[in-house]
């Protein structure tokens, strides 16, 4: 009997420690499923998915194992576009609706409702501070209505700092604040006090914030205020390291992240800057051996970086020459293309490559072969005789290969006289659109 006892009395307190994110999708035809996701620093962890009911209700049941902190709810693709965030505190449900006409709405969860009437707040204060700024209106007119403005702003703050001082959102709330003038100031002096107090209210050491994207989209949209410069971004950089120390962690995350955007972006000069002068110091003293490993290729063959150097033979007059890729045509450009005779990609490619390169003959093509025997390799680099030809029989287990991380034939390197990195074009196609971009035809 007693043990019937323990059951029964053990039932209501699993059940407790149960939650759920549901909602209703509307209008409900136009939707199919609901797919969950955790928020981490670095992307998503995938949790589940349900389809949704007729009537476009869901739900995903969570236990007490769940994860305090952002989840994202993807309602259709690409994922990367439709989805929304939530917060979950693990202390209670989640309860809303997303319309598409009229977008997401919470009825359910403190934390949430909360959040979004703070986020709402700031948008309309943020319109008004910004239509006075822009807009004509007599000093006197503009002086007082801005400081009004600015006193609802401090007002707003620090009520909803104090009403979530218990609560998960605390954190993002504080660290939502900004420059909050107690007068009026002008635009230029506002602008400048807002750029220099950026990183004063975050907490770069809570936790909760940094197993969130919230730091990173704050760091972004803080360099991507500045002016489209590389210096701009590069000073934007050592505040960011500055603001976050001494918390090391939360650096190297962060700049992490950055170094990536930059390198998506085409920004090479910004990534090597974070990586050279901070995230890869940062990485080895904290012994971080896989962001190590990763800075460390990808320096190898980085835009802007000298080329790894090997040693090749190639025939010159018919007379064999053994060199080496730094002594190789010391005074021209040159075009690095990893190729095989064994890759029908290449035989079809190569030779729209010879014919586009006759338009810039300053440029010297080095054919660099990954075979594995040389019949098929010396038939068909006679229908080639513009390139300078070599070939590595250790084919995909060469050193060099690994050194330039060479996943695929054909693969591109376009090389200054002195062997830096100045493109490196994914196919064809952007081989051309770079040499009709950068280089002017003879």
């Amino acid at each position: 009997m007693k043990k019937y006892l323990f059951i029964a009395f053990l039932i209501p307190l699993i059940t407790s420690a149960q939650h759920s994110i549901q909602g209703t999708f509307l209008p409900a035809a136009d939707f199919n499923f609901a797919l969950l996701y955790y928020v981490t620093p670095t992307g998503t962890e995938y949790i589940n998915q349900t389809k949704t009911k007729t009537d476009g209700s869901w739900s995903f049941t969570l236990n007490s194992q769940a994860k305090p902190g952002i989840y994202k709810i993807v309602y259709a693709v690409p994922v990367e576009t439709y989805n929304f965030d939530v917060f979950y505190s693990g202390n209670e449900s989640v309860a809303l609706t997303f319309s598409l006409e009229e977008g997401l709405n919470f009825t359910a969860s403190e934390e949430n409702m909360v959040w979004q009437t703070y986020t709402d707040s700031l948008a309309t204060i943020n319109k008004l501070i910004s239509q006075y700024y822009t807009t004509e209106n007599s000093k006197k007119q503009q002086k007082s209505a801005l400081a009004t403005i600015f006193k609802t702003q401090r007002n707003t703050q620090d009520s909803f700092e104090a009403k979530t001082s218990n609560m998960m959102i605390a954190p993002f709330v504080k660290a939502s604040r900004t420059h909050i003038p107690k007068g009026y100031q002008a635009a230029q002096q506002y602008a400048q006090n807002i750029k220099e107090q950026y990183f004063d209210f975050i907490n770069f050491g809570d936790t909760l914030l940094q197993n969130t994207k919230f730091l990173n989209d704050r760091v972004l949209a803080y360099v991507l205020a500045m002016p489209p410069e590389q210096e701009y971004y590069k000073q934007a950089v050592t505040t960011i390291v500055t603001a976050s120390k001494p918390h090391d962690t939360a650096t190297i995350m962060l700049l992490a992240n950055l170094w990536q955007y930059m390198i998506q972006n085409q920004q090479p000069e910004v990534a090597n800057f974070i990586s050279d002068t901070h995230l890869l110091p940062l990485a080895k003293q904290y012994n971080q051996t896989h962001l190590v490993n990763t800075l460390e290729t990808y320096n190898k063959t980085a835009i802007g970086k000298q080329a790894s150097n090997f040693n090749f033979t190639y025939l010159d007059s018919k007379k064999v020459t053994n060199t080496t890729l730094y002594n190789f045509n010391t005074s021209l450009k040159t075009l690095l293309i990893f190729w095989s005779s064994s890759c029908n990609h290449c035989l079809e490619t190569l030779p729209k490559v010879a014919a586009f390169m006759e338009q810039y003959p300053n440029i010297v093509v080095l054919a660099y072969a990954l075979e594995d025997g040389v019949r098929q390799w010396n038939k068909f680099i006679t229908y080639l005789p513009q390139f300078t030809h070599t070939y590595d029989l250790q084919k995909w287990q060469s050193p060099v290969v690994e050194t330039y991380g060479v996943s695929g034939t054909p693969s591109y390197y376009v090389l200054d006289s002195n062997k830096t990195i100045l493109a490196k074009p994914e196919d064809f196609e952007a081989l051309k659109m770079y040499f009709k971009n950068n280089h002017k035809q003879p």
